[in-house]
């Protein structure tokens, strides 16, 4: 495991406020309504935890663990030019609620920490948060500006849209 430090302050930030965004970053929620009930609660949590919904999307994901947990290494990679090197701040297994975020690490085109949470609420709904807050650390993030914003949004209801066909055979509304 590397020992490199993150990037940002403060990590772990979104375990308990995902609208959490700390002054000098940009903030970014997405909430997608995967579908009903048990099943699909199940399904959801699977497909976050073990990185299939990422590899779903097409993401490259190299990981240190099967499934997230915390202090494990992620590498992201885009379309096989981008490398966003991570490690998991925190992990969520319970029984309405699951999902991780990470942090950047030194060599990440952004500074922050993003969180993937699935949530099941009274009335049986599941639903995706994708929550982050960030700031750019490259030359070329600066430089888009206003487009990568653009791109994290796009990417975060790509997520949502995902994770809904992986959990389309669960659903029961």
């Amino acid at each position: 495991m590397s020992s490199a430090p993150f990037t940002y302050e403060p990590v772990g930030a979104t375990r308990d406020d995902l609208a959490v965004c700390p002054p000098g970053f940009h903030h970014l929620f997405s909430r997608t309504r995967i579908g009903e009930g048990p099943g699909v609660f199940r399904r959801a949590t699977e497909a976050v935890l073990t990185w299939e919904m990422h590899r779903a999307m097409g993401v490259g994901i190299e990981t240190t663990a099967e499934r997230a947990a915390p202090g494990a290494e992620v590498m992201v990679s885009l379309a096989g030019l981008i490398k966003a090197p991570c490690r998991v701040v925190w992990t969520a297994d319970e029984p309405r609620r699951a999902g991780w975020a990470y942090g950047t690490l030194p060599g990440h085109p952004e500074d922050g920490e993003e969180a993937f949470v699935v949530e099941r609420t009274g009335d049986g709904t599941v639903w995706l948060t994708v929550a982050a807050y960030s700031r750019p650390a490259k030359w070329y993030t600066r430089t888009a500006g206003p487009v990568a914003r653009a791109l994290q949004h796009a990417y975060a209801r790509r997520c949502g849209a995902t994770l809904k066909r992986l959990c389309a055979d669960e659903d029961e509304s």
